[in-house]
């Protein structure tokens, strides 16, 4: 795809402040829309419990082991768990969802992920593509190290259907 070649060299070479700016507008909107999300199960979903299609999948999702943990720590910890949150990988998402479930107060959630965002950026700004691209040129250079890769994918696959498969079987009991 040509454009996602242009966004990759902007993204590796392009200025730093307009590379920083653009993703800490796409974290900042990200964060936002799960928040949102969130906020909107709390307010919309647990009082109208959905029977079925995307809004009980969505109600479910909710209601999972990880996110009612995140809700966990969000109380135990308090809002400032929510910018340190952005220098996590999964773990964002939870966080993010966690707030608007609780339906923390807009105001005070934009005000504590902003931080978030901006390490965020500055993180992927600066290594964290350059990270991810020498992982990628390292399994990508050899045919033993795209078979590993693809090996990983698979297994990564493979475990979360079967972590899936063991909560719905114990949902089921």
């Amino acid at each position: 795809m040509p454009g996602s070649k242009l966004m990759g060299d902007f993204l590796d070479s392009g200025p730093f402040i307009w590379v920083f700016l653009f993703l800490l507008f796409v974290v900042f909107c990200r964060a936002q829309a799960t928040y949102w999300l969130g906020y909107f199960i709390a307010s919309k979903l647990t009082s109208n419990v959905p029977q079925d299609g995307w809004r009980r999948k969505l109600y479910n999702w909710s209601e999972s082991e990880a996110v009612i943990n995140g809700i966990g720590t969000l109380h135990r910890r308090g809002w400032i768990i929510i910018p340190l949150s952005f220098l996590t990988v999964g773990f964002q998402t939870i966080i993010q969802l966690a707030a608007g479930l609780t339906r923390m107060a807009p105001p005070k959630y934009t005000l504590a992920m902003f931080p978030g965002c901006i390490a965020w950026a500055i993180i992927y700004s600066t290594i964290g593509f350059s990270v991810w691209n020498a992982l990628l040129a390292t399994f990508a250079g050899s045919p033993a190290g795209v078979a590993t890769l693809i090996g990983l994918i698979i297994l990564i696959i493979v475990l979360v259907w079967l972590r899936k498969r063991a909560q719905e079987k114990l949902i089921n009991e």
